[in-house]
């Protein structure tokens, strides 16, 4: 299972540093724990951020970073070590392992937070921080600043500059390294098995949740600790909600049913969509839409490469769809004349990707100064075009309505386009229908 080493963290770290404006501190809290209800947690993960730095996965840390400073420019402040602690909630790194293991040039107990701080802050003009982020940080903040003004007269010196530290950092996080891609294709390989499987046991009169099962079966089985998002199962019509979550209909003979799932590794995400038809063959209508929206993806593709911009990709997919939709007799007019009016929003009503990374919606801007972004190797993405029409939608004939089909893949930009990390996971017509029939022969 590819991980990545310590030695990345390093240089992140120092890659950050040095951005840095002289002077300077670097302040990054941990996740806090989320309660699930009133004396259970949700299972923890960290924050992207923090882990992005340090590679430290325990709550209740702070990551301090001090360019320059004699005593060492990374300093982690977590738990201490507690036997009676760890006997009901696990085994801690303590202030030796976090030096030990996780590269700290000092560490401290978290319980002396509120007397570290203000010493580490005395002496620096600027703080960066995630602005907004977690308040209750902020409120923290304040209160070691406003500690450290009532020392001004004992000739302590209060930071006068307060920076945000995300445009910084999530530049950094928006480049790929080589060993974050291989994560991110470990997580790939392990969710598209997780896609064939859910096909294979695709039948009629199952239910939504059951084909969830067999995704988190072979997240599991393959190391994953969860899902990178809520799975999306959608059957028939539940398939022309972008974001449903109930995952809880019936799967009937004749409808399609839509998958939107991945898993997680090492806080690297997966991003699929799969969407095939419930009893293995796809109609006449379902099978025109499907291969619109597949054509759509495989124009995005064409588009993705160092130097095209981020919005090309989805201006292909626009093209592709409207075109199809006019020669299905679904739109009726100039294609040009369409799209200049978004003719095809009721039908194609989100954009055809987005940044992925440690966050399945990966930080990292779109535009810069009013521009569309080039995209540069490394930079990894999801295509994800789709065609949505409503059960209700009286603009169609019947025999369109309540089919929903999306289809989702990563990618990472390379030198001369893009690699596919997902093509594991079957996607043609005839790839689908296949898997499916050769999966009721032998009784899967």
């Amino acid at each position: 299972m590819p991980m990545i080493p310590q030695s990345e963290y390093a240089r992140r770290r120092q890659a950050l540093l040095a951005q840095l404006q002289p002077n300077s501190i670097v302040l990054l809290p941990a996740a806090p724990v989320c309660t699930r209800n009133r004396d259970v947690d949700y299972l923890y993960r960290q924050d992207s951020d923090f882990q992005y730095l340090s590679g430290f996965a325990e709550p209740q840390a702070l990551i301090a970073l001090i360019p320059g400073r004699e005593q060492g420019e990374y300093v982690l402040l977590c738990r201490a070590r507690n036997p009676e602690r760890e006997q009901w909630e696990g085994r801690r790194a303590g202030q030796n392992g976090a030096i030990s293991q996780y590269g700290a040039d000092q560490a401290f107990a978290i319980e002396a937070l509120d007397e570290m701080l203000p010493s580490l802050l005395d002496g620096c003009e600027r703080v960066y921080y995630a602005m907004g982020v977690q308040p209750e940080f902020d409120r923290q903040l304040q209160q070691w600043l406003n500690s450290l003004r009532a020392k001004a007269r004992q000739g302590a010196a209060v930071p006068s500059t307060l920076i945000d530290l995300s445009p910084l950092l999530h530049d950094l996080r928006l480049h790929k390294s080589a060993a974050e891609v291989a994560v991110m294709r470990q997580a790939a390989q392990i969710s598209c098995r997780g896609h064939v499987r859910a096909m294979q046991a695709s039948r009629a009169g199952l239910y939504e949740y059951h084909l969830e099962a067999e995704l988190d079966y072979e997240f599991r089985k393959g190391g994953a600790k969860m899902p990178a998002y809520a799975s999306i199962v959608a059957g028939g019509q539940n398939a022309c909600i972008l974001h449903y979550g109930e995952n809880d209909a019936p799967l009937l003979d004749g409808d399609l049913v839509l998958i939107d799932a991945g898993c997680e590794i090492d806080c690297y995400a997966s991003d699929i969509t799969r969407t095939f038809p419930v009893n293995g063959t796809f109609s006449v209508e379902q099978k025109a839409i499907y291969q619109l929206v597949l054509a759509a993806q495989e124009a995005a593709f064409q588009q993705i490469a160092p130097g095209k911009h981020w919005n090309q990709a989805h201006e292909a997919t626009v093209q592709v769809i409207t075109a199809g939709l006019v020669e299905l007799g679904l739109l009726d007019g100039s294609v040009d004349e369409l799209i200049a009016r978004e003719a095809y929003k009721p039908f194609y009503m989100h954009r055809a990707g987005h940044w992925l990374g440690m966050d399945v919606h990966d930080v990292g801007d779109y535009k810069r100064a009013g521009q569309w972004r080039l995209l540069e190797i490394g930079m990894a993405l999801t295509v994800e075009p789709g065609i949505y029409i409503g059960s209700d939608d009286q603009s169609v004939a019947p025999q369109w309505r309540g089919i929903g089909v999306r289809i989702e893949d990563d990618v990472v930009v390379t030198a001369d386009g893009c690699e596919i990390l997902t093509s594991a996971a079957p996607k043609t017509v005839a790839e689908i229908e296949a898997l499916m029939a050769a999966a009721r022969r032998q009784g899967v």
